[in-house]
């Protein structure tokens, strides 16, 4: 069981665990900064444009709510029933937080590419010229050459 802990623990401590553990809590963060906007910046005039209503709260009814129908007697005579609706809205405001959320994850991962492939260059030395054939080498190729020139 001890073997276990300690096993338990590096794997906890390593810092990846760590670093995403942070990410996680700065995304959830980041999530309701997303969707401030989005509801409260980017909806708005959405709303306004179709015709004050909330575009949020649209939706396609099939079938309307109704209230339990009660007799003199106190007696229930048909039970009550849930309005059913598709939330369209609702979807088109979750798809635009999508859409923001992946543009800006998308921009970040584009800079932070950019910037490690500088680093990367920086880093990487320039290419050595290669050394220049020795004598020996230039005589034996003007050898050659003359050979085929020869036949």
């Amino acid at each position: 069981m001890a073997k276990f802990i300690d096993e338990f623990k590096e794997f906890a401590l390593k810092g990846n665990v760590m670093d995403m553990a942070v990410g996680v809590i700065i995304g959830g963060a980041f999530g309701k900064i997303v969707s401030s906007v989005v509801g409260d910046l980017i909806m708005p005039p959405i709303n306004y444009l179709v015709s004050g209503a909330n575009a949020g709260s649209m939706k396609c009814v099939l079938r309307e709510a109704a209230d339990a129908v009660v007799d003199a007697e106190g007696n229930e005579v048909t039970a009550a029933v849930e309005e059913i609706a598709i939330n369209y809205g609702a979807f088109i405001q979750n798809c635009i937080d999508f859409i923001i959320i992946a543009l800006i994850i998308f921009l970040m991962i584009k800079g932070i590419t950019k910037l490690s492939n500088l680093r990367k260059k920086e880093e990487e030395p320039a290419p050595e010229e290669p050394a220049a054939p020795s004598n020996e080498e230039v005589l034996l190729t003007e050898i050659r050459d003359l050979l085929k020139d020869k036949k």
